[in-house]
Formats: structure tokens, C-alpha cells, sequence
């Protein structure tokens, strides 16, 4: 399945944190929602609870996108699930809750064809999340449409050795714990997240050279899909997967 993203010249989407910029991000609403759109890879992040239940929630602390205070990790599963995820985004969406992993899990099983971007937030749990998360999927039979994301580069290097698994990092002025050389972090990475900010066709063309996989994010506009496309980026992260899917369908691909 994730052979698809080498060998395709088709636009592939990713819904970052699920379909974000129409529903509250990283909730069941938001990936029901990209996941009905047709999105090819869901994206989500990936943290502890308290009590060391997977939770998916991007930022280190609460208040952004919940009605709670102070750090996620201070929480148990039942206090956090006490949380609305959904009123900071609208009224409409009061009562969301922040989901764990297994929540998540049942909610893709029925797409088969889905891959998956599972963003492990950097923490000093960081490890311990990999390793249960990949327990997790691979009991449902999910950790072969996997690609394991983290900006720390400790974590990409220790999920690429111990498991062997396809990993993305980013160029490394963009990551912790990076390590330059022959065998430092770009050798542990099977994939390069580029953010627009940064995107060049000289850039994209260096990590192809080096035999990466290259993606980009966040192109939410027929401009920024139109000069993505222009640099040779074809797998897209999109906040609004809807630009992207439509130049997709003009384009015939």
C-alpha cells in the first residue's frame, strides 16, 4: 500500500489532523469527515494521558482546543474524556471529545485502502507511546499502511532500528536531535515533510536525490497545490484537502 507514494503521479491528499479547517482538528468528526471527502492518508498526533492511555490531541497542553487547563499528561483517560474538544471551533460542535488511538482504529478499519500518518508528539514519553502504538496497530493488522512521524529526531531513528518501520522526518533545521552524515537521521527517514515556508525545487530535488520520499505541508490553496506540484511535490498535507482534490480531478489523475 504505501508503495503507492513512490511509484504514483497522481496528487495524493493528506488530511492533517483530519478535514481541520472545516470541523475541530484531531476529533472523530474531522476524520469521519476527510475520510467521506476521500482523502488518501490521514494524519493525526499522538500522546499519553495520565494514566498511559494513547490519546490524539496535537499540543502539549489543553487550553487551544479543549475547555481544560494545563498540560494533557496531567489528566487520566476519564478526566480528559470529561473535556469538550469541539466548542472552541463553534457551538455547532460542543460535546466532541479528544479520542484515543483505539477509537481511531475502529473508525478506519472500514477503508482499507487509507494510509496512515501516525505523528508521535516529541515528549519524554515519546519511546513508550511508539512502542504501544505500534503494539496497537499491528494487533488490529494497521502497521503496514503506517508511516511514523516525529519532529524529534531521536524518535525516527529509534522506531527505523528497532522496528524497521517507514518513517518521516523533515529537513533538519526543522527537527531536535538531529544528526548530520552518511548514517545520522536523513539515513533513518524513508520520507521528507517539507512545510510551504521552506519549499523550493531545489529543496525537493535534493531530498529526491538523497532517495526520499518528499511531501509538503500545508497547501491549502490552488496556489500553494499549483506551486507544490510546480517544485515536483506531489503528496500533499492539507488542512482544506478540498483544493487539492479538485486541481486532482482536473487534472485527470
Amino acid at each position: 500500500m504505501l508503495k503507492l507514494l513512490e511509484t504514483t503521479s497522481s496528487i495524493m491528499v493528506v488530511g492533517h489532523r483530519g478535514y481541520k479547517a472545516a470541523f475541530p482538528e484531531n476529533t472523530l468528526l474531522a476524520f469521519q469527515k476527510s475520510l467521506e471527502m476521500g482523502v488518501d492518508v490521514l494524519e493525526f498526533d499522538l500522546r499519553f494521558s495520565k494514566d498511559k492511555v494513547i490519546v490524539i490531541i496535537h499540543d502539549e497542553t489543553l487550553e487551544r482546543t479543549t475547555n481544560g487547563i494545563g498540560n494533557v499528561s496531567d489528566y487520566t483517560l476519564a478526566e480528559l474524556k470529561q473535556l469538550d474538544a469541539g466548542g472552541w471551533f463553534g457551538k455547532p460542535f460542543e460535546g466532541l471529545k479528544i479520542p484515543t488511538l483505539e477509537e481511531m482504529i475502529q473508525l478506519i478499519t472500514p477503508y482499507p485502502d487509507l494510509i496512515l500518518n501516525v505523528e508521535i508528539k516529541p515528549s519524554i514519553h515519546a519511546k513508550e507511546i511508539a512502542d504501544q502504538a505500534i503494539a496497537m496497530l499491528a494487533k488490529y493488522g494497521h502497521l503496514s499502511r503506517c508511516i511514523f512521524t516525529c519532529f524529534d529526531a531521536k524518535i525516527i531513528t529509534y522506531i527505523h532500528d528497532t522496528y524497521s518501520l517507514k518513517t518521516q522526518g523533515f529537513p533538519e533545521e526543522s527537527m531536535s536531535n538531529f544528526v548530520p552524515g552518511k548514517e545520522g537521521t536523513y539515513s533513518k527517514m524513508w520520507s521528507v515533510g517539507i512545510s510551504m515556508k521552506l519549499l523550493t525545487p531545489a529543496l525537493a530535488q535534493r531530498f529526491k536525490d538523497m532517495g526520499l520520499l518528499v511531501g509538503c505541508y500545508c497547501t491549502d490553496h490552488d496556489k500553494q497545490v499549483y506551486y507544490a506540484l510546480g517544485c515536483g511535490v506531489t503528496l500533499l498535507t492539507c488542512n482544506d484537502p478540498l483544493p487539492a482534490m479538485r486541481i486532482r480531478k482536473q487534472m485527470g489523475s
